[in-house]
């Protein structure tokens, strides 16, 4: 059952391959989606200081019975935070945010403020900065892993030439149509594992007739062909939903894409409409 497959992190944290995303989840609705997606089997819960939700998440994992344990957390340092003393700062914020006495993996949410996402300025000194707070605490052993989401090469390249600590992780936006495999192969050359977010590419993919027949073939919906192909891809995936329907479903995968659908998934051509989602700055809009 993949939600009970996991990955190996570089410092031998085991981290669950399949995992709630709660993005775009009030605050006040997120503590019972990350519940009930617990009592059917979650062990992994991804959340952000930019959601706004993490005092919610942390209610849902105390609410849920399950040991805190044997729940693996995941936030996010906002973009903005490119200095140290408001690194430091916000990352305590997240602990007392979700109650916790730890976290378990603690990522950079993007290379640049979100404002500037996709400029020139590479904020290199501001990420160096961010990630000097995360090991720190990293060290304290207030987090169990820090890692980054939407870096680069030149980005991953600052930190691992330059800090004293390497990461763990990167978290970027994959799904069929849209897979960064010159990222991604670049990530596993440097030990990190990989994450995708929006792994059913926010949406708009399931209207796509030639993903739909290929589901069709399988017996499956397209939302399943899409978690389970960024799974073959090795890649941990964090669909988000709050319907339980959902995420019962999205736990459904046992199948296997073949070889041949899986190289006509991977040269699938783009599909750009994020719908609602396009004016954020991952898919190509401006806040």
């Amino acid at each position: 059952m993949i939600l009970q497959e996991t990955a190996t992190l570089p410092n031998g944290v085991e981290i669950p391959k399949l995992a709630l995303g709660t993005w775009m989840i009030e605050d006040a609705e997120v503590a019972e989606a990350v519940k009930t997606a617990i009592e059917l089997g979650y062990r992994h819960i991804d959340t952000a200081q930019a959601y706004g939700n993490e005092r919610g998440v942390g209610e849902g994992i105390r609410d849920s019975g399950v040991p805190r344990e044997q729940i693996f957390l995941q936030t996010k340092l906002a973009a903005e935070a490119k200095d140290y003393e408001t690194a430091k700062a916000a990352i305590q914020g997240s602990l007392d945010l979700l109650g916790v006495d730890y976290i378990d993996l603690m990522i950079i949410h993007s290379p640049q403020p979100w404002m500037e996402f996709a400029g020139e300025d590479r904020f290199f000194e501001g990420n160096l900065a961010a990630w000097k707070a995360l090991t720190e605490f990293y060290e304290a052993g207030k987090i169990r892993a820090i890692g980054v989401s939407n870096f680069q090469k030149e980005d991953l390249d600052n930190l691992i030439d330059n800090a004293a600590v390497a990461p763990m992780i990167n978290q970027v936006l994959c799904h069929v149509s849209n897979t960064p495999f010159e990222l991604i192969d670049y990530c596993k050359s440097k030990g990190m594992l990989v994450e995708a977010y929006s792994p059913i590419g926010h949406g708009q993919i399931l209207d796509n007739p030639e993903i739909k027949a290929m589901a069709d073939k399988y017996g499956v919906t397209v939302a399943q062909i899409c978690i389970r192909y960024v799974l073959q891809l090795d890649v941990l995936a964090l669909p988000k939903t709050k319907t339980p329907a959902h995420m019962k479903t999205n736990a459904e995968l046992d199948f296997v894409i073949s070889d041949a659908d899986m190289e006509t998934l991977k040269s699938m051509e783009q599909i750009k409409d994020y719908g609602e989602a396009s004016m954020f700055p991952v898919y190509g809009g401006k806040l």
